[in-house]
């Protein structure tokens, strides 16, 4: 088992190691072999500063340059852009990543489908968010009945804003308008987890970033802003997830040159 010197250690090599890469379109590169994935960097401003060749595809342009330095809403139909904007906005006002929402997006038919998006910011070398990298995963729902509605989409958008909560599993059922046991396969289904362990998954997520958001916030206020009912409990399931206690997360992501926090503490 690594010790925390030797991770700290191979940390520091695979950031001076991405320094030193020439070519940071790379990433645009590889997810142009990659269908139904979209890929896309933006700026402050929304803008995007690069796309896949599902992206340029998908929105009827002739090439992934045409989409350079223009704004979701000059791509996408607008209820879709409107989503895709306040996702943003929340991404460069927090700085903090979004991961697995359930959107609406236009598969490559040019048909509207679901895909689930991650969001991270990217930082410059004051610590201050400059723009997002963003991927989204196209959903393929087999048969007739599709796996995803307008309802079940909102109670994945309310599991995510309220994984602070009490969550029950038939409470979020009838919300999605299902039977518990068709939610969990559903859940199982598309995100591979039950819905037990996507909520667990949401609140080690949002653990993870409160713990290096503010170094000086005591573990057991972020256990139980998270919605774990003391410290010892976030520590167990953190630690089975991560292979590191919140406080030694907390040590690694702060001696790591290059990172926000670690630019925050100069």
């Amino acid at each position: 088992m690594k010790t925390t010197k030797g991770r700290e250690a191979l940390e520091h090599w695979r950031v001076e190691f991405m320094g030193r890469v020439t070519n940071p379109l790379f990433a645009e590169a590889l997810f142009d072999r990659v269908p139904d994935i979209v890929f896309s960097v933006k700026d402050i401003q929304g803008r995007y500063v690069c796309i896949s060749e599902a992206c340029a595809e998908r929105c009827g342009l002739t090439s992934k340059a045409a989409a350079v330095g223009r704004t979701a809403h000059e791509l996408f139909p607008q209820h879709m852009a409107d989503r895709y904007v306040r996702q943003d906005e929340k991404v460069f006002r927090t700085g903090r990543p979004l991961v697995d929402n359930l959107d609406l997006t236009l598969f490559n038919n040019r048909e509207p489908g679901w895909c689930l998006t991650s969001k991270v910011p990217l930082f410059d070398a004051g610590g201050e968010v400059m723009g997002l990298a963003c991927l989204s995963k196209d959903i393929h729902e087999p048969g007739r009945a599709g796996l995803v509605d307008e309802r079940f989409a909102a109670t994945i958008d309310f599991i995510q804003a309220s994984y602070g909560e009490r969550l029950r599993i038939d409470s979020l059922a009838r919300r999605a308008g299902m039977s518990a046991a068709q939610f969990e396969r559903r859940m199982r289904r598309i995100f591979q987890l039950s819905a037990g362990q996507f909520i667990m998954k949401t609140r080690i997520d949002a653990a993870a970033e409160r713990l290096v958001e503010d170094v000086r916030e005591p573990i057991a206020a972020i256990a139980l802003s998270v919605g774990f009912c003391d410290q010892s409990a976030l520590s167990r399931q953190f630690k089975q997830v991560t292979g590191l206690s919140p406080r030694e997360y907390r040590q690694l992501v702060e001696s790591v040159p290059g990172t926000a926090v670690s630019r925050r503490k100069r």
